[in-house]
């Protein structure tokens, strides 16, 4: 966890949710060692923990003494402080969960729908909530957030396509989450979703630095960079999917020919319908190439595989990174594998954005720690701020 605090005056919302995360990924902790980690003062922490606690967003606990005097207080999350709705809407069904501070799914609904328009999409969203907010009938609930494939504001690329949500252009997205919850909604790419999913939820506290590459019905991913999902100038960073591989290869929606995304996704994998073993053993040459580009490009400690593919289909992929091409990736001092395999299960998507969702209500002013620069100096226009 290397997210830094900062002392400008308008920080202060800002450092109250790099405090909270701080406790999520390494409390119980001290005021101290959080101070020390996020480059604040001892005293800054102070003030903002008691506000957080006031808010029971968190709630502190005291070992029994060993010796001489009391031992600092221990400072965790408050599961039950409040709770966010994840969505995750893909070409293949709309996906909801209500998750506590902590992280865990208290309840979650799903409905398989094949490239389900706005309106019944939101129709069944409608639906879910007040199932699933019924778990938590007296909980506090703090804001919604929707992952859908990316990328966004791309004419050419958005919507565009079978691995994203046809017909869903020019859409008030954000707005009529709003609209149908009444809580703040936030909105993102469902790649990045699962990325700050995994890091606060899965090997975050293993690695600091790595590359999410997201399976799902296309293929996308995200660099997260000491502790930071990296998003790019205009959110879309990690559209890896769209990298052309092979000459004159097979037609993209994007315009393209070849792109990586049409031989390594779900989507492919539905098309080949040769079997699993079958095309697993034609994408493999495809598979390590885009594994040691990746390695070439961002340097990471690992690449880690997650997203909508099932555990055992991304278990083989990992295994074919027995024998990668060479890259910057090959160092004799190597404490990680090449590819490791997302811990944070089939609701990282989920999870990270309910996370967004509660990081934005948190720190307002900057919509989430993730928004890009471009997006973050357009206040209120961009997707996602609170509506």
């Amino acid at each position: 966890m290397t997210l830094k605090g900062t002392n400008q005056g308008f920080g202060r919302p800002y450092n109250r949710r790099i405090v909270l995360e701080a406790v999520r990924l390494h409390g119980p902790t001290t005021r101290g060692e959080i101070a020390e980690r996020v480059g604040l003062t001892v005293q800054t922490v102070s003030t903002i923990v008691r506000e957080l606690e006031e808010q029971r967003y968190l709630v502190s606990l005291r070992e029994e003494p060993k010796g001489r005097g009391l031992p600092p207080s221990l400072l965790r999350i408050n599961p039950e402080g409040g709770f966010a709705i994840g969505v995750h809407i893909t070409p293949l069904g709309v996906n909801a969960a209500l998750i506590d501070l902590s992280g865990k799914v208290i309840a979650s609904d799903g409905q398989a729908v094949d490239n389900a328009s706005p309106a019944a999409a939101f129709e069944i969203i409608g639906t879910m909530l007040p199932k699933l907010a019924g778990h938590r009938p007296d909980g506090r609930m703090l804001g919604i957030g929707m992952a859908l494939p990316g990328p966004f504001g791309v004419d050419s690329m958005s919507f565009v396509g079978p691995t994203t949500m046809a017909g869903w252009e020019n859409v008030a997205i954000r707005e009529r989450l709003a609209k149908i919850t009444g809580l703040p909604a936030f909105l993102e790419t469902d790649m990045a979703a699962a990325a700050l999913g995994e890091h606060l939820y899965g090997l975050g506290k293993r690695f600091s630095e790595y590359y999410y590459l997201y399976f799902g019905v296309g293929l996308g991913g995200a660099l997260v960079h000491e502790g930071r999902v990296m998003r790019g100038a205009w959110g879309n960073a990690g559209e890896i999917g769209h990298i052309p591989v092979v000459p004159d290869g097979e037609p993209c929606p994007c315009g393209n020919r070849g792109c990586l995304e049409r031989y390594l996704s779900l989507d492919a994998l539905r098309r080949a319908g040769s079997g699993e073993a079958a095309w697993l053993k034609a994408v493999t040459p495809i598979f390590r190439n885009a594994i040691a580009t990746i390695e070439n490009l961002f340097d990471p400690e690992t690449v880690v595989l997650g997203g909508l593919a099932s555990t055992h289909l991304l278990e083989r992929l990992a295994a074919l990174s027995a024998e990668l091409p060479n890259s910057i990736a090959a160092r004799r001092d190597r404490q990680a594998p090449r590819v490791v395999v997302a811990q944070g299960g089939e609701h990282s998507v989920l999870r990270g954005a309910a996370a967004l969702a509660v990081s934005g209500v948190l720190s307002p002013r900057f919509g989430h720690m993730f928004v890009g620069e471009r997006e973050r100096d357009v206040l209120g226009s961009g997707r996602e701020m609170a509506a």
